[in-house]
């Protein structure tokens, strides 16, 4: 029986500084133009600090669902971390690491499955029922939606 992946990293070379990179992604109001599950964010505007929360409304095919986040880290224009929860529970943490390059920016966006230990098997199963995809099936998902989600970060920013 094949193990479950619970992180994935995917990287990217961006022509641009890292300020605007981290201003990008630190905005996440702006998320759904990037990435390819959000649909829209509700929360403040502009970069967001540690400790500020927003709510993602997220759809994959016929699944829609919503999830609530927290960020953990944002210490620009490095690193920006958040965590996401559903009904309280803890399910993913996503960062972006902004590390300066020849001309420009390596960004990596990681993912961590944070759905382990005491109601892990209740998140699973509303994973399931709200997106349509198994717990074994994310981390695939995810780095495909990453690499979607750099490309259009790298096209957005260096126009």
């Amino acid at each position: 029986m094949m193990q479950r992946q619970m992180q994935v990293e995917e990287s990217l070379f961006v022509k641009a500084a890292r300020t605007d990179l981290y201003d990008a992604v630190a905005d996440v109001r702006v998320m759904a133009r990037y990435s390819p599950e959000c649909r829209a964010v509700l929360g403040p505007r502009g970069p967001l600090t540690a400790g500020r929360s927003f709510v993602g409304l997220n759809r994959k095919g016929p699944f829609v669902w919503f999830t609530w986040c927290r960020v953990v880290h944002a210490e620009a224009p490095e690193r920006f971390t958040f965590e996401v929860s559903t009904f309280g529970l803890p399910v993913a943490r996503w960062s972006y690491r902004f590390t300066p390059g020849d001309g420009g920016v390596h960004v990596t966006e990681s993912w961590q499955d944070l759905r382990t230990g005491r109601g892990a098997r209740l998140t699973e199963l509303l994973g399931l029922l709200f997106t349509g995809t198994p717990a074994r099936g994310r981390a695939e998902l995810n780095r495909a939606g990453m690499r979607t989600t750099l490309r259009r970060l790298r096209h957005a920013v260096e126009r």
